[in-house]
Protein backbone atom coordinates (compact mmCIF):
# COMPACT_ATOMS: atom_id res chain seq x y z
CA UNK A 1 0.00 0.00 0.00
CA UNK A 2 3.21 2.47 0.68
CA UNK A 3 3.58 2.90 -3.36
CA UNK A 4 1.40 5.11 -3.97
CA UNK A 5 2.80 8.35 -5.57
CA UNK A 6 3.81 11.31 -3.02
CA UNK A 7 1.19 13.94 -5.13
CA UNK A 8 -1.66 11.15 -4.98
CA UNK A 9 -4.15 11.60 -2.98
CA UNK A 10 -5.14 9.70 0.28
CA UNK A 11 -8.91 9.79 -0.01
CA UNK A 12 -10.84 10.55 -2.84
CA UNK A 13 -14.80 9.84 -1.91
CA UNK A 14 -17.06 10.10 -5.27
CA UNK A 15 -20.76 10.68 -5.14
CA UNK A 16 -20.85 8.77 -1.87
CA UNK A 17 -24.44 7.92 -1.07
CA UNK A 18 -26.30 6.09 2.19
CA UNK A 19 -29.39 4.97 2.92
CA UNK A 20 -30.71 2.62 5.75
CA UNK A 21 -33.92 0.65 5.73
CA UNK A 22 -35.95 1.86 8.35
CA UNK A 23 -38.74 -0.43 7.58
CA UNK A 24 -39.67 -2.50 4.48
CA UNK A 25 -40.14 -0.67 1.80
CA UNK A 26 -39.21 2.45 3.59
CA UNK A 27 -35.67 3.98 3.13
CA UNK A 28 -34.01 7.03 4.71
CA UNK A 29 -30.94 8.45 3.12
CA UNK A 30 -28.42 9.63 5.60
CA UNK A 31 -25.71 11.27 3.06
CA UNK A 32 -26.76 12.41 -0.58
CA UNK A 33 -23.81 12.52 -2.83
CA UNK A 34 -20.32 12.92 -0.88
CA UNK A 35 -17.51 14.22 -2.69
CA UNK A 36 -14.24 14.84 -0.55
CA UNK A 37 -10.96 14.69 -1.60
CA UNK A 38 -8.24 14.50 0.96
CA UNK A 39 -4.61 14.55 0.28
CA UNK A 40 -1.33 13.05 2.08
CA UNK A 41 -0.16 14.72 4.99
CA UNK A 42 -3.23 17.31 5.11
CA UNK A 43 -4.64 17.68 8.75
CA UNK A 44 -8.53 18.52 8.21
CA UNK A 45 -11.64 18.86 10.42
CA UNK A 46 -15.11 17.02 9.87
CA UNK A 47 -18.14 19.41 11.17
CA UNK A 48 -21.97 19.74 11.58
CA UNK A 49 -24.66 19.81 13.92
CA UNK A 50 -25.20 15.92 15.74
CA UNK A 51 -27.37 13.91 12.86
CA UNK A 52 -25.71 15.49 10.19
CA UNK A 53 -24.01 12.21 9.08
CA UNK A 54 -20.37 12.98 9.99
CA UNK A 55 -20.23 9.23 12.32
CA UNK A 56 -21.75 7.68 9.44
CA UNK A 57 -19.12 9.05 6.41
CA UNK A 58 -16.22 8.50 9.10
CA UNK A 59 -17.30 4.55 9.36
CA UNK A 60 -17.68 4.76 5.56
CA UNK A 61 -14.06 5.66 5.06
CA UNK A 62 -12.88 3.75 7.65
CA UNK A 63 -14.45 1.04 5.53
CA UNK A 64 -16.22 -0.39 8.76
CA UNK A 65 -19.74 0.49 6.40
CA UNK A 66 -20.62 -0.25 2.90
CA UNK A 67 -21.71 3.08 0.66
CA UNK A 68 -25.05 2.84 -1.26
CA UNK A 69 -23.92 4.51 -4.26
CA UNK A 70 -20.71 6.06 -5.08
CA UNK A 71 -17.10 5.76 -5.39
CA UNK A 72 -14.25 5.66 -2.53
CA UNK A 73 -10.40 5.07 -2.85
CA UNK A 74 -7.56 4.89 -0.40
CA UNK A 75 -4.41 5.21 -1.08
CA UNK A 76 -4.74 4.52 -4.50
CA UNK A 77 -7.00 1.49 -4.51
CA UNK A 78 -10.48 1.50 -4.73
CA UNK A 79 -12.70 -0.21 -1.91
CA UNK A 80 -16.28 0.00 -2.78
CA UNK A 81 -16.91 -3.48 -3.99
CA UNK A 82 -13.83 -5.07 -2.13
CA UNK A 83 -15.17 -8.35 -0.46
CA UNK A 84 -14.88 -8.52 3.36
CA UNK A 85 -11.58 -9.59 3.57
CA UNK A 86 -10.07 -6.85 1.26
CA UNK A 87 -11.70 -4.33 3.10
CA UNK A 88 -9.75 -5.90 6.33
CA UNK A 89 -6.50 -6.09 4.77
CA UNK A 90 -6.47 -2.24 3.17
CA UNK A 91 -8.12 -1.03 6.62
CA UNK A 92 -5.38 -2.71 8.52
CA UNK A 93 -2.34 -1.56 5.83
CA UNK A 94 -3.76 2.09 5.92
CA UNK A 95 -5.82 3.50 8.58
CA UNK A 96 -5.25 4.06 12.11
CA UNK A 97 -8.21 5.08 14.22
CA UNK A 98 -8.81 7.22 17.37
CA UNK A 99 -12.29 7.38 19.34
CA UNK A 100 -13.94 9.22 21.83
CA UNK A 101 -14.30 6.70 24.56
CA UNK A 102 -10.90 5.13 23.56
CA UNK A 103 -11.93 1.53 23.72
CA UNK A 104 -9.06 0.29 25.41
CA UNK A 105 -9.21 -3.86 26.73
CA UNK A 106 -9.46 -4.02 30.56
CA UNK A 107 -7.54 -6.54 30.88
CA UNK A 108 -4.43 -5.30 28.82
CA UNK A 109 -1.68 -3.00 30.04
CA UNK A 110 -1.09 0.09 28.44
CA UNK A 111 1.70 -1.65 26.02
CA UNK A 112 -0.13 -4.39 25.13
CA UNK A 113 -3.12 -2.70 24.19
CA UNK A 114 -0.85 -0.33 21.60
CA UNK A 115 0.61 -3.70 20.27
CA UNK A 116 -2.83 -4.64 19.57
CA UNK A 117 -3.38 -4.29 16.22
CA UNK A 118 0.83 -5.77 15.27
CA UNK A 119 -0.53 -8.58 17.50
CA UNK A 120 -3.48 -9.03 15.45
CA UNK A 121 -1.95 -8.85 11.96
CA UNK A 122 0.80 -10.81 12.90
CA UNK A 123 -0.87 -13.72 15.70
CA UNK A 124 1.43 -12.61 18.04
CA UNK A 125 3.76 -9.98 19.54
CA UNK A 126 7.11 -9.52 17.79
CA UNK A 127 10.21 -7.77 19.68
CA UNK A 128 10.22 -4.80 16.93
CA UNK A 129 6.30 -4.60 17.28
CA UNK A 130 6.90 -4.29 21.41
CA UNK A 131 10.04 -1.91 20.42
CA UNK A 132 7.66 0.16 18.96
CA UNK A 133 4.74 0.07 21.33
CA UNK A 134 7.45 1.39 24.06
CA UNK A 135 8.72 4.28 21.98
CA UNK A 136 5.01 5.78 21.20
CA UNK A 137 4.45 5.57 24.47
CA UNK A 138 7.39 8.05 25.02
CA UNK A 139 6.50 9.94 23.06
CA UNK A 140 2.61 10.65 23.93
CA UNK A 141 4.10 11.15 27.50
CA UNK A 142 3.19 7.77 29.16
CA UNK A 143 6.93 6.62 30.18
CA UNK A 144 6.24 4.27 33.31
CA UNK A 145 2.90 3.78 32.57
CA UNK A 146 3.69 0.76 30.20
CA UNK A 147 2.23 -1.86 32.61
CA UNK A 148 -0.78 -0.05 34.05
CA UNK A 149 -4.10 -0.92 33.17
CA UNK A 150 -6.61 1.29 31.53
CA UNK A 151 -9.04 1.18 34.85
CA UNK A 152 -5.65 2.68 36.36
CA UNK A 153 -5.15 5.93 34.31
CA UNK A 154 -6.93 8.93 33.81
CA UNK A 155 -8.92 9.52 30.51
CA UNK A 156 -6.17 11.86 29.09
CA UNK A 157 -3.77 9.10 29.29
CA UNK A 158 -6.32 6.77 28.27
CA UNK A 159 -6.60 8.64 25.51
CA UNK A 160 -2.88 9.33 25.30
CA UNK A 161 -2.45 5.25 24.82
CA UNK A 162 -5.59 5.04 22.31
CA UNK A 163 -3.78 7.23 20.21
CA UNK A 164 -0.51 5.50 20.05
CA UNK A 165 -2.10 2.23 19.29
CA UNK A 166 -3.78 3.90 16.45
CA UNK A 167 0.02 5.26 15.40
CA UNK A 168 1.21 1.80 16.29
CA UNK A 169 1.61 0.58 12.32
CA UNK A 170 2.54 4.18 10.92
CA UNK A 171 -0.81 4.09 9.29
CA UNK A 172 -1.14 6.56 5.91
CA UNK A 173 -4.47 7.75 6.99
CA UNK A 174 -5.37 8.86 10.90
CA UNK A 175 -9.34 8.88 11.69
CA UNK A 176 -10.30 10.35 15.03
CA UNK A 177 -13.86 10.74 16.13
CA UNK A 178 -14.23 13.09 18.62
CA UNK A 179 -11.09 12.23 20.16
CA UNK A 180 -11.43 15.00 22.48
CA UNK A 181 -15.30 15.38 23.13
CA UNK A 182 -14.84 14.43 27.01
CA UNK A 183 -11.62 15.81 28.18
CA UNK A 184 -11.01 18.83 29.83
CA UNK A 185 -9.39 21.96 27.64
CA UNK A 186 -6.32 21.54 28.68
CA UNK A 187 -6.26 17.70 27.63
CA UNK A 188 -8.18 18.17 24.86
CA UNK A 189 -5.11 20.61 23.86
CA UNK A 190 -2.48 18.18 24.83
CA UNK A 191 -4.38 15.23 22.57
CA UNK A 192 -5.32 17.64 19.54
CA UNK A 193 -1.11 18.49 20.00
CA UNK A 194 0.19 14.99 19.22
CA UNK A 195 -2.24 14.52 16.50
CA UNK A 196 -0.81 17.51 15.14
CA UNK A 197 2.88 16.13 15.89
CA UNK A 198 2.43 12.89 14.29
CA UNK A 199 0.81 14.15 11.10
CA UNK A 200 3.59 16.55 11.07
CA UNK A 201 6.83 13.96 11.90
CA UNK A 202 5.15 11.16 9.87
CA UNK A 203 2.87 12.89 6.83
CA UNK A 204 0.01 10.71 7.78
CA UNK A 205 -3.30 12.82 6.91
CA UNK A 206 -5.51 13.43 9.78
CA UNK A 207 -9.28 13.92 9.50
CA UNK A 208 -10.91 14.34 12.90
CA UNK A 209 -14.32 14.87 13.55
CA UNK A 210 -15.01 17.74 16.36
CA UNK A 211 -17.70 19.84 17.41
CA UNK A 212 -15.09 22.63 18.86
CA UNK A 213 -15.05 25.61 16.39
CA UNK A 214 -11.64 26.70 18.13
CA UNK A 215 -10.18 23.14 17.40
CA UNK A 216 -11.14 22.99 13.74
CA UNK A 217 -10.03 26.77 13.04
CA UNK A 218 -6.27 25.07 13.60
CA UNK A 219 -6.70 22.36 11.01
CA UNK A 220 -5.77 22.22 7.47
CA UNK A 221 -8.96 23.29 6.27
CA UNK A 222 -12.36 22.61 7.73
CA UNK A 223 -15.13 20.29 5.66
CA UNK A 224 -18.92 20.64 6.69
CA UNK A 225 -21.94 18.56 6.73
CA UNK A 226 -25.54 19.55 7.19
CA UNK A 227 -28.29 17.18 6.49
CA UNK A 228 -26.26 14.65 4.86
CA UNK A 229 -24.43 17.23 2.38
CA UNK A 230 -21.49 18.56 2.22
CA UNK A 231 -21.94 22.43 2.65
CA UNK A 232 -18.69 23.82 2.48
CA UNK A 233 -14.77 22.71 2.17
Amino acid sequence: MNDTPLNAPILQLRGIRKRYNIGTPVEAEVLHGIDVTLQQAEFVALTGPSGSGKSTLLNIIGLLEHTTAGTLEIAGQRADGLDDAGLTQLRGATIGFVFQFHHLLPAFSALENVMLPSMIGHGTATPEAEATARDLLVRVGLKGAEHKRPGELSGGMQQRVAIARALSLRPRLILADEPTGNLDTVTADEIFALLREFNRDHGSACLIVTHDPRLAGSCDRTIQLVDGRLVSD
